[in-house]
């Protein structure tokens, strides 16, 4: 117990540590916003270049951890800076608009950008802290690149089986069966949206089928039947995988790239708004 208490320690005071930060770097931010909000320029350029500057910080995490042989620290550490930094950029950034969405169409762009990458954080962070468990829970984890291989050989047995039923118990209810319902499920990937949500209607449906066709097979297919039940479970789970660790890996092809959009229309941001303000037209 006590070995379990002192992590949970750790986290707690971390979790205090980075809350405390987080509200008093909001206060000084929406004191300093509130004396200047008269003087619209001065708020606008305080909110924008101090967004500009959290969000190259939280870019540049992508890079830290390409380079871990520089001395800049744990990985936990600018993981939970990352997180309360990019919450802290979305009270910046509701500064800096004063709550209107903007109208022009550049700014449009750059507010979408914007949410974008704040939603696809958020739903990274949940993914990230959650699915690795959830993964662990259903009897550990299949290497993402090996999931083919292991579908096509659940495939291949359940199709041998259903064959070979025809000859050793003359009959073709199972292969029939197997054409009409196993085969588009074995043939690829199922259900992506249910196992993200954990909801197992598709498999207790084909199951029962399973469990329905018992009633016209003898005492032969019946045994076929149970090893099919089994593969069916195994491809399930193997789809659980396949849908849990596919999500892991997409999310990032959304938030890098859109990540570094914003960066750049953020730039050109800046650019205009010194350009206009010098007398630019």
């Amino acid at each position: 117990l006590r070995a379990l208490a002192q992590p949970m320690r750790g986290f707690l005071r971390r979790r205090i540590l980075w809350t405390s930060l987080l509200v008093a770097a909001s206060l000084a931010v929406g004191s300093a916003f509130s004396l200047w909000v008269g003087a619209s320029t001065r708020a606008a350029y305080l909110t924008g270049l101090l967004l500009f500057g959290v969000m190259v910080l939280l870019t540049a995490y992508n890079w830290f951890k390409k380079i871990p042989y520089l001395p800049l620290g744990r990985s936990e550490v600018w993981l939970e800076f990352h997180l309360y930094a990019g919450v802290f950029t979305g009270i910046l950034f509701l500064m800096h608009v004063r709550g209107r969405w903007p109208t022009g169409w550049f700014e449009i762009v750059l507010t979408v950008l914007y949410t974008v990458v704040m939603v696809s954080g958020v739903v990274g962070i949940i993914i990230s802290r959650g699915w690795p468990k959830r993964l662990t829970a259903r009897g550990g984890e299949v290497p993402f690149e090996r999931i083919p291989i292991v579908r096509r050989q659940l495939r291949e047995q359940a199709e041998a089986l259903a064959l070979n039923s025809v000859a050793e118990a003359k009959s073709a209810t199972i292969a029939e069966f197997y054409s009409r319902r196993l085969h588009p499920f074995f043939a690829s990937p199922q259900n992506f949206l249910s196992h993200l949500v954990e909801v197992r209607l598709p498999l207790n449906s084909l199951l029962n089928d399973l469990n329905d066709l018992n009633r016209f097979l003898n005492e032969s297919e019946r045994k076929v039947a149970a090893q099919l039940v089994e593969l069916v479970r195994q491809k399930d789970g193997l789809d659980y995988q396949h849908a849990l660790q596919l999500t892991l890996r997409l999310w990032l092809f959304v938030h890098i790239p859109v990540t570094y959009s914003l960066m750049l229309w953020a730039v050109a941001h800046i650019v205009l708004v010194y350009g206009f303000s010098a007398g630019a037209r």
